[in-house]
């Protein structure tokens, strides 16, 4: 406790002040003694005295204290000095871990809204050059030779470059890109590290250095380093344990983007070979084809079909068309696996029925417990027309729209492969016209649910109908057509996977060059 009089100057102090201020003596003016927090005028003093107020705060021999004024009884004022270093040095505490906070859940949202890796770095080394340096450099895992490096600093743009640099001239570096614990700031010699750290527009010479690893999953997502000039302040020991937080959040966006990045890749690849072809004319004759998934916001599924071109115009051409028990991807694994073994007997494609039954095996023998219905068509022009040989395995049997518009339904039956150890199959031939079609289709098709009420099937009536206006039509505008109606009956309603498949005699005009010639293929995939 000081006392001053209404002049400023000391009347008496207890002995905990005296520590404080060993030098003062009575009548001493206060403004000699103390720090001026505690001496400067206040405004709502009244003739040169403090009145109570909200308490001083400030620093007096390296400690935090509260001053608390009061009014003596005989006009002079009483100073309360409170001790309050650990309760500041907690909040100040408090403080600094709820900004740190803040800031993680800034650096979380920021780098968890992008799947994109080359985005999650940048967002990365800018929020650290933002937030915990004046510059960051991200290491990225090498490729081959090179390291992806992406430079940030504050205020400057972001800059990413693919370059063959040494890690071993950074310490601690080689280990970090390793997943081992950082080397602390301290025994890293700023003076020494290589010019390829450095960003561009960095000012002055670095003066502290942090070097820390970015944990994945199981994998090293790279490593961070983090530049302040020798103007800065050194990072402190608090700082370097936030750095591993924060490269901790950002090693875990990383690594989820980069497996992302590797699952997207590997799904197209294998969705390449899922997808059903584009079709195009083979050796004299139309193909055309549609598929629509049961799910719109899927590729593939249960439905599928494929062209196999002859060796030239003389030999058939299979055409393929099946419906896989399922939907989604177990069904579209199956598929794939049926298209394979089909594609590995081409060879014996004159005989419908071995070809079925050595599939039939195949499946039995496979863990799949679905089983598949097929259409199989081998196809061979002929002057001007388009024999062609049918063969259902359990499936809706293909129908043809003649030039008069009357529509066929072709009598090949069969049992569905995949169920039963033998299988029976009839073989129906015919023969198309030119601007006849033979159309292929799945039972998702004719069992589409819509109309007024929704629970209505489109039915092969339906279908039959509209593939008798479509008499004359090229194969392509026949399938957009069927698809076209059969979408319009569903509505939004749910429907399985739908698959069309159109033969086409086309009429003298619309051959081309390379019919004549037999050079189109079916190569290529739907976009």
């Amino acid at each position: 406790m000081l006392a001053i009089d209404e002049n400023g100057g000391l009347v008496g102090l207890n002995t905990a002040a005296r520590l404080l201020v060993p030098e003062a003596d009575d009548g001493t003016p206060l403004n000699r003694q103390a720090p001026s927090w505690l001496t400067e005028p206040r405004s709502d003093a009244g003739d040169g005295l403090p009145a109570a107020a909200d308490p001083r705060t400030g620093y007096l021999n390296g400690r935090f204290y509260e001053a608390h004024p009061t009014p003596g009884d005989e006009g002079e004022a009483m100073w309360w000095l409170v001790d309050c270093t650990d309760r500041h040095l907690a909040e100040a505490a408090l403080r600094e871990a709820q900004s740190r906070s803040e800031v993680l859940s800034e650096v979380s949202s920021a780098l968890l809204s992008t799947l994109n890796v080359s985005r999650c770095m940048e967002v990365a080394a800018a929020m650290a050059a933002e937030h915990l340096a004046e510059a960051a450099v991200l290491v990225a895992p090498p490729q081959g030779r090179r390291y992806p490096l992406t430079h940030a600093h504050r205020g400057g743009p972001v800059t990413q470059t693919l370059r063959n640099v040494d890690v071993s001239g950074v310490p601690g570096l080689s280990e970090a890109l390793q997943g081992f614990p950082p080397v602390p700031a301290r025994w890293i010699d700023p003076s020494h590290l290589p010019s390829w750290v450095v960003p561009d527009g960095f000012a002055g010479s670095v003066g502290s250095v942090i070097v820390t690893p970015l944990p994945g999953h199981g994998v090293p997502a790279g490593a961070l380093i983090l530049l302040r000039s020798g103007t800065e302040r050194a990072f402190t020991t608090g700082e370097e344990v936030f750095a591993r937080l924060f490269a901790a959040r950002a090693g875990a966006a990383l690594s989820a983007a980069r497996l992302y990045t590797e699952q997207t890749a590997i799904t197209a690849t294998l969705m390449r070979d899922l997808l059903p072809p584009v079709l195009q004319h083979v050796h004299g004759v139309e193909y055309a084809g549609r598929y629509r998934a049961s799910k719109d916001h899927e590729q593939i599924g249960g439905d599928f079909y494929d062209v196999h071109p002859g060796t030239g115009p003389s030999q058939e051409t299979l055409v393929v068309l099946g419906d896989v028990a399922g939907k989604g991807l177990e069904a579209a694994v199956l598929t794939g696996k049926i298209r394979n073994t089909l594609q590995a007997l081409l060879p014996l494609a004159d005989d419908h029925e071995q070809v079925l039954g050595l599939l039939n095996g195949s499946l039995l023998s496979s863990h799949h417990t679905r089983f598949a219905t097929l259409v199989l068509a081998s196809v061979r022009r002929r002057s001007d027309r388009v024999e062609v040989r049918l063969t259902s395995a359990g499936h809706p049997p293909p129908l043809i729209v003649r030039v008069d518009s009357t529509v066929e339904e072709t009598p090949t039956r069969g049992t569905l492969v995949g169920a039963v150890p033998k299988i029976q199959a009839l073989t129906v031939e015919t023969a198309l016209a030119p601007g006849e079609t033979c159309l292929l289709y799945t039972d998702g098709v004719i069992e589409a649910r819509g109309g007024p009420l929704g629970d209505d099937f489109f039915g092969e009536h339906r279908l039959k109908r509209a593939l008798a206006d479509c008499a004359g039509m090229p194969a392509e505008a026949v399938v957009e057509r069927i698809q076209m109606l059969a979408t319009q009956w569903v509505g939004n309603g749910r429907h399985d996977d739908m698959a069309v498949v159109a033969i086409s005699a086309p009429k003298p005009s619309s051959l081309t060059v390379a019919d004549a010639y037999g050079d189109g293929t079916s190569s290529g995939r739907r976009g």
